[in-house]
């Protein structure tokens, strides 16, 4: 398993993230109501808003999973914020940084990752919007359009910006 690097801005990027006031709050019908229609429209069994802490993975709305947090040096979502765009990996197994990973060799069985990084109002990348299957996959045109949407949905409700705002 290859540990994802620690991004070059990571102390302005836990700050953004800590003064979002968001982490360890209760769920949240804005963020559920993304994630329920990300697996609906995305056929996926799990689908998770994940906040890349220093050492956690912390889930702010999921499904498909019990768990509210998972170690950070395992997490997907800790290679997705190292960039700006869409992180895809269609065959965990196949995928020498991952195919070693807990979460691909035992519970819950990943094999497909698509991970949508989510953006503190100054540019951070704080987390994803994620979706995830037991069994290899890809993502058509559509289908990466719209987790793209879904994830400025995210953002702006991270940033606090209410439906009708420009």
């Amino acid at each position: 398993m290859t540990a994802a690097p620690i991004p070059a801005n990571e102390r302005e990027r836990l700050r953004a993230l800590h003064d979002l006031l968001v982490l360890d709050t209760p769920p949240d019908e804005k963020f559920d109501r993304v994630v329920r229609f990300a697996a609906e429209q995305l056929d996926m069994p799990i689908a998770l808003v994940s906040l890349v802490d220093a050492h956690r993975h912390w889930f702010k709305s999921r499904i498909g999973v019990t768990s509210t947090e998972f170690p950070r040096e395992i997490a997907f979502c800790a290679h997705a914020i190292m960039q700006p765009d869409l992180f895809v990996v269609e065959d965990a197994q196949a995928d020498v940084r991952f195919a070693d990973n807990p979460h691909v060799t035992g519970g819950p069985r990943v094999r497909f990752y698509a991970g949508a990084p989510l953006s503190a109002p100054g540019g951070e990348r704080i987390g994803t919007l994620c979706v995830l299957d037991h069994k290899p996959r890809s993502l058509d045109v559509v289908e990466l359009a719209t987790l793209e949407a879904l994830r400025e949905l995210v953002n702006d409700a991270l940033a606090g910006k209410s439906e009708e705002e420009p």
